[in-house]
């Protein structure tokens, strides 16, 4: 019998609940919580916050996201299990802020798009490990973004930052997969690293 994806169920209700908070106070929750660069040196915690709100303007935003964590979310969780599943989320999530920081350092962003592009990363890098065929998943992935390139209002760079951090992480996870979790953690712990320095180098240029 399948696990349940707990996490993905978790991560989708603290979004849902977020949302409507953002609703009920009247754009205060979301305020507190979206990433704009300027604000990194002193709130560094939006680029972790920022996955959990979305747009209050449009509620296809959400639909849209929460849909896609649903249908990744269940898929990943149940290769690599709850644990690092959610490791997985928040560091491509933090990566695609970290590279809206270094290339629209001007531009405030909601939404859990980079993490779940993250999700797409990893996918790839999963069933590619297992000799899985990734045709599908890449033309699904093209599409989604190609629509961040001509769609207004949507940050591409979130998406390609999150992209490129999720198929990072989840080739550690890969690769790392039989030996000693402290191998992992060190791995996962110099990229968390990296996003960090990053971070700082985006502060000060």
């Amino acid at each position: 019998m399948r696990t349940r994806p707990v996490a993905t169920y978790w991560l989708l209700g603290i979004i849902v609940t977020v949302y409507l908070a953002q609703l009920l106070s009247g754009g205060y929750v979301t305020q507190l919580f979206l990433y704009w660069p300027p604000l990194t040196a002193i709130e560094p915690w939006r680029m972790v916050t920022t996955m959990f709100v979305h747009s209050s303007s449009s509620v296809f935003h959400i639909l849209f996201n929460g849909y896609s964590l649903f249908i990744l979310g269940t898929l990943v969780e149940r290769m690599i299990g709850p644990g690092r599943f959610v490791t997985l989320f928040l560091m491509s999530g933090f990566g695609g802020s970290v590279l809206v920081l270094l290339l629209a350092p001007m531009s405030a962003v909601v939404g859990a798009s980079g993490a779940i592009f993250g999700l797409f990363g990893a996918l790839f890098v999963i069933q590619r490990s297992f000799g899985g065929a990734n045709t599908q998943l890449l033309i699904v992935l093209g599409l989604n973004l190609v629509m961040g390139f001509i769609v207004p209002g949507i940050s591409w760079q979130a998406h390609i930052g999150g992209l490129i951090t999720g198929a990072v992480v989840a080739n550690v996870m890969v690769k790392t997969r039989g030996e000693a979790p402290r191998r992992q953690q060190q791995g996962l712990g110099l990229i968390g690293l990296g996003l960090v320095g990053l971070s700082v180098l985006g502060v000060l240029i």
